[in-house]
């Protein structure tokens, strides 16, 4: 190895390593000073635990009849399990299940059967009452989401090798800050547009200095993808004023406002945060695909100029702002399908659909995100003209 290879890896192991010791620092920290005395899991209740379904024991079905044709059957199934997590691990206790035909889709629930992991709550109000003090809750179901994230970081790594490593830490530690930074510091009532933004710029910079190190290529794209950022922050901003925006958009939005909090949230900021967020995984995307491309060419045609390296870059963004523009439409309608079908089914007219907020929102998130990746194309394209390039008359003269 000679010695400038040897000098360069030292250099980047040191970067990596920094990288990795500030982003844990500032996950640590900025947890810490967010949090302080808040409690993320505030719910008030019975703790659910999870449990395996051991035998059942048996099912006793009855019908309602409230009148003409509602009439619904109800189902009560006791089983024996074997309680797994909480202060009553190790203990087998009878619970029940309780289908209720009032509720919709409660033909869809499947009866408890042996082997079968599900969570499992004790209520004192019941035992009193006389009914089974320990009720099903739901079945568990992260277990098969853990073996499918699991096939997911094998893959990563056995195709990504070193990089499919950075790349899985890059998520871990966006992921972190995400829910113990962000989520926390706007459950305090902090701003939340400003740690909407601190979110975007601590997850570009630490994903590109992990997954490429310290390079004109990193640094092409880092302002690349907080030039299409600051596009899609204010994109956001103005169009929220002009259309006079409340955040009011479904029911998790109302429930927002019923948290016992010392500031109360601010719903418009909560549809800036989801829109600006949620644009940047496709504006680094088109940043770095721009960034590597025009970085091999600029390597492999030493003559290049300036002109023929932006017309190649925008030449390239073309191809894939497309596919990015359609990536953010269809993720949006995917993610609100069932609101879409309900809105159309009840809605009077199309304009009365296209006025409703939730859509205005949906739309916005899709137009704002397009519109950020469409300008990161010629900011990223110029960002590395001017810095593969820079130097590069003075050498030739030389």
């Amino acid at each position: 190895m000679s010695k400038k290879k040897k000098k360069f890896d030292v250099k980047n192991g040191i970067v990596w390593v920094l990288t990795v010791m500030i982003s844990v620092t500032v996950i640590l920290v900025g947890n810490r000073l967010v949090l302080g005395e808040t409690s993320l899991f505030m719910g008030k209740g019975e703790d659910v635990v999870k449990a395996t379904v051991i035998e059942v024991l048996d099912s006793t079905s009855g019908t309602l009849d409230l009148g003409g044709d509602a009439v619904y059957e109800n189902t009560a199934v006791n089983f024996r399990c074997a309680i797994e997590s909480g202060p009553d691990k190790g203990m087998e206790v009878t619970a029940q299940q309780t289908i209720d035909g009032m509720y919709a889709g409660s033909q869809f629930v499947k009866k408890v059967e042996a082997g079968d992991k599900v969570l499992v709550l004790y209520s004192e109000d019941l035992s009193m009452q006389g009914a089974a003090p320990w009720q099903f809750s739901d079945y568990y179901r992260f277990n098969m989401v853990l073996i499918l994230i699991a096939v997911f970081a094998a893959l990563i790594l056995l195709i990504g090798r070193w990089k499919g490593v950075n790349t899985l830490l890059s998520l871990g530690f966006t992921f972190c800050f995400v829910f113990m930074v962000f989520v926390p510091a706007v459950m305090a009532g902090y701003n939340a547009y400003l740690w909407a933004c601190l979110t975007c710029v601590f997850t570009i910079v630490m994903t590109l200095l992990l997954i490429n190190n310290i390079s004109k290529k990193t640094l092409a794209t880092i302002i690349g993808c907080i030039s299409g950022t600051v596009i899609a922050a204010a994109g956001t901003i103005i169009m929220s004023s002009v259309m006079q925006l409340t955040g009011y958009i479904d029911d998790h939005s109302y429930y927002l406002t019923m948290l016992e909090t010392e500031t109360p949230i601010d719903l418009t900021a909560i549809v800036f945060a989801a829109i600006v967020i949620g644009a940047v995984g496709a504006i680094m995307d088109v940043a770095m695909d721009l960034a590597s491309s025009l970085y091999e060419l600029s390597e492999h045609v030493p003559d290049i100029t300036f002109g023929k390296l932006c017309k190649s870059g925008m030449s390239i963004g073309r191809d894939i702002m497309g596919t990015m523009a359609n990536t953010l439409v269809l993720a949006y309608i995917g993610s609100s399908l069932s609101c879409i079908m309900i809105l159309l089914t009840y809605t009077t007219s199309p304009t009365d659909l296209m006025n409703r907020e939730v859509i205005i929102v949906e739309m916005l998130q899709a137009v704002v995100g397009s519109l950020a990746i469409l300008l990161t194309v010629p900011c990223t394209v110029v960002v590395c003209g001017l810095l593969y390039l820079r130097g590069r008359k003075h050498k030739k003269g030389n």
